[in-house]
């Protein structure tokens, strides 16, 4: 038994350790198989080492989408991308696409959203069951004026377990909206984990933080 209690605790340390090691190193590698191509000979470390430097084509692909960022952000940058816009406009298809990647993309890294701040509890998929949930924002645009005798609504992304990266777009009242305590990432492990990996309940805590401070403060009464 103790021996199996070591497995499995050896399991618990090694595997997030491995697996972080491994996505992180077939992450570099798809990069570099990217962008190294691209990158001139006499630039290319691993074209005068006997050997290959990984992470080269991260390090690279990181300047150089800093510096389109820069030179976007000119007047210059800016009349170049709105061509370059102007010109996708004229292309059936690809317009489309482009502007959907585009809207998703800016919400998803703008440093002003406020999609996934916060994690909430709603009755779902019936009543007396709950789901987490992971609150977005307001309800915007047509949505609220469509639904009849609602003007609080808030959208919110339902998540699938153990995949938390798939899930439904849900609109609801705030009233039926449960705000939790618990931070983003500790829904999303509770999410994957199905449950088995619970986060502690803050207020629970301060609570007996609370508490235990009281008791330490009140003086033993003298026998």
């Amino acid at each position: 038994m103790r021996l199996r209690n070591y497995f499995l605790t050896g399991i618990v340390v090694a595997a997030p350790i491995g697996i972080t090691i491994y996505l992180s190193w077939t992450i570099i590698h798809w990069v570099d198989g990217w962008v190294k191509p691209i990158i001139p000979r006499a630039y290319n470390p691993d074209s005068y080492l006997p050997f290959s430097v990984p992470g080269v084509g991260l390090v690279v692909a990181v300047v150089l989408l800093t510096l389109l960022g820069f030179l976007t952000a000119n007047l210059v940058g800016r009349t170049i991308v709105g061509y370059g816009e102007l010109l996708l406009d004229r292309m059936p298809v690809v317009r489309n696409l482009y502007r959907a990647l585009k809207q998703i993309f800016e919400t998803v890294l703008s440093e002003s959203a406020r999609s996934f701040k916060k994690v909430g509890l709603i009755e779902y998929p019936s009543k007396g069951l709950w789901a987490l949930v992971f609150i977005a924002t307001d309800a915007k645009g047509e949505v609220p004026h469509k639904v009849p005798e609602e003007d609080d609504l808030i959208s919110v992304f339902l998540p699938t377990t153990p995949n938390p990266t798939s899930g439904f777009l849900l609109f609801v009242p705030r009233r039926n909206l449960i705000e939790l305590e618990m931070s983003v990432e500790d829904g999303a492990k509770l999410v994957i984990s199905a449950g088995l990996v619970t986060p502690k309940y803050q207020n629970r805590l301060r609570e007996l933080a609370e508490g235990a401070e009281r008791a330490g403060e009140i003086p033993v009464a003298a026998e």
